[in-house]
Parts: structure tokens; sequence; C-alpha cells
């Protein structure tokens, strides 16, 4: 055993973290008694990563972990090399792992470790107890059978409009030869996902209009920020790029808008999404569940070119959250209020 999981497994335990783990390893992820999995945590989510040795324990697989602080300094500049190393003998990965300014990088080398090699992967990037409690005790299997409804639908849609009563009104257009992708929390070796889980998304063909982000801004700047309720950023986006960012907060206002602008395609939006987890209730100002409310986020940067089929690429990848959508899809409208209309769906089965 490791140093590494020595600390972990001698951790003392915290019981209310368990069952969010126990989701983590043997119903979203399904890991078996036979395959080797690489733990990745830190020090500021040391207590979650040590619920996810002893379920691994429990389990009885064999299992590496690593505590990123102990191997280089953060934030870092490349994901350390026995990181990647033993990802590579492995069937299973889970990172469970506080962000840093400029990390995206580092995370986007274990990801491709993860697509080269199908691996099964859990993206639990600024996992929190409260988290915990809430997104990862969701029953994953009605989040996935609500998710496939909205992935049948959005596959084969054309338009889909969001409005809020906040003032987003944005449209999206699509193209077939884009796909959609179902990140419903249940995880397999075609698509690694967050958890928690919750959500359909493509790289759309475009977006026009306004988006009222009374919600969240993604990657390190959702720490920052945290809830926007009381301090909304209104961006406009035309021809799939955005065109201008307003708050009255003007140091959100500029690092937003500096973060979409480190390169060429960091202000185009690569991603539209439908959250689908009806565990989440409300924004609690921390992006990894946030995005998984039922409503519409989208993302400037990354359009996650491998699995959407996408032509371009971006370094960069931020999300933004809104509150209280209604949604229509070609015309058929599918949430109220932040509400899904399940009776409106083509089929209640699936």
């Amino acid at each position: 055993m490791t140093a590494a999981e020595e600390l972990l497994t001698a951790a003392t335990a915290d019981d209310e973290l368990a069952p969010g783990a126990r989701n983590a390893v043997r119903s979203c992820l399904r890991i078996q008694p036979h395959e080797k999995v690489t733990l990745i945590t830190d020090r500021a989510c040391f207590a979650i990563g040590a619920s996810l040795a002893r379920e691994l324990v429990a389990l009885g697989c064999p299992w590496n972990a690593f505590v990123l602080d102990k191997l280089a300094p953060r934030p870092l500049v490349d994901m350390p090399e026995p990181v990647l190393a033993d990802m590579e003998t492995s069937a299973v990965s889970i990172f469970a792992v506080r962000a840093q300014p400029n990390e995206l990088r580092t995370r986007m080398q274990m990801t491709d470790v993860v697509n080269r090699r199908k691996m099964r992967h859990a993206h639990m990037v600024n996992i929190e107890r409260r988290i915990m409690l809430e997104g990862m005790r969701a029953d994953y299997t009605e989040v996935d059978r609500i998710s496939t409804q909205i992935w049948r639908m959005a596959s084969s849609a054309k338009e889909i409009r969001a409005r809020t009563p906040a003032g987003t009104d944005i449209v999206g257009t699509f193209s077939p030869a884009l796909k959609w992708l179902k990140t419903s929390g249940i995880i397999s070796p075609n698509k690694w996902g967050n958890l928690p889980g919750g959500e359909t998304f493509t790289a759309p063909l475009c977006v026009e209009g306004i988006f009222v982000i009374d919600g969240v801004v993604g990657d390190y700047l959702c720490e920052k920020y945290g809830d926007l309720r009381d301090s909304p950023l209104t961006i406009e986006v035309r021809g799939n790029r955005l065109r201008s960012a307003c708050s009255a907060n003007k140091e959100l206002e500029n690092e937003f808008w500096q973060y979409c602008h480190t390169d060429e395609n960091s202000d185009r939006v690569g991603e539209f999404a439908i959250g689908t987890n009806i565990a989440v209730r409300d924004v609690i100002g921390n992006i990894l569940q946030d995005e998984k409310i039922p409503g519409i986020h989208i993302a400037f940067g990354n359009p996650y070119a491998a699995h959407t089929g996408a032509d371009w690429y971006s370094a960069t990848h931020i999300d933004v959250v809104g509150r209280q959508f209604d949604i229509c899809i070609d015309g058929v409208e599918i949430m109220r209020d932040g509400v899904f209309l399940l009776d409106s769906f083509p089929s209640a089965t699936i």
C-alpha cells in the first residue's frame, strides 16, 4: 500500500459521505472487483477522496491513489507522470480534486488518456460535502431515464429555444453531423462523465440571443464569484460567438471576458446542454452540481470534438448557468419554470 493509500484509508470515516461515494463506485461507475482503479484527489477534497477509497476497499478491487499536492506544487503545470502512468493500466479512474487557476490543461492531459484507452472516468472537479449529500445521492436510474428521453428528442432537433424570467432568450440550431451525448451519471467507456451526473449536450451549429447568467460561471471563476443571483452577468451571443458581457460586478465582467478571449475559439459556443438531475433543486454556487440542474447551460470553448464530432478546438472551456427555464424543442414545450413536462415527451417509456 502506498503512502497516499495509507493516508486515505486511515482517515476518520464520515458516514454522511458514504451514500454518495457508494453511488459513485457502484451505481455510476459500476466497478467490478477484478477492475483496477486510479483514484486522484488532493488536500482540499481529502475527506471525499477517503470516502471513495473506503468504498473501493469494501468492493475488494485493486486500486492506487494519488494526492496531487504531495506530487507537485499547485497550480500544476502538467499532470504528474506517476498519475498518467498508473492510468495506463487501469480500467477506471476517479478525479476528486479542487480546481486551481490554469490547471485545465493538466485535466485535458488526463482525459486524453481516458479517451484513448476508453476508460470509465468519474470527473469530480470541485466536489464538496454539500454535493455529496445532494446531487450524488440522486436516483441515477431515474436520471438516466429522463436523460435518455431528452437525448432522443434533442438528437433529431433542428432548433431549441430557451427563456427565463431574468431575461434569457436564446435559440440554438443543430446539425445532424454533430452528436448529442448523454451523461446521466451512468458512466460508460464511450464517454467519461462528470459526477454528479445528469445532462445531455452537443456542440451546437449556432447559438443566438441573450443569456442572463443568474446562476454561476464555470472553471475557477465559480469558486471566486459563486451564486450570481444578486449580481448576474448578461451576455450576448451572435453567430455562435460571445459579443458582449455586462455586469454590475465589473471584476467578474472583465475576468470572464478575458477568459473567453484566451485563444481564437475561447469565445465560441462549444457546448449546448440540458441538465437532467432532478435531485438538484437550485443553484448552490458550484458548477459541478449547478450545471446538472434541470434547465439549459452553454459553454464557451472546447467542444469535446472527440465525442461531438466538431471540427475545431479551444484550450479553454467555461460553462454558464441560469435559473427557471422554459424550453421548447422544435416547438414542443418540455420544461416550464425549471420543471420537466414529462407528459409532453414523445414517450413515457424508454
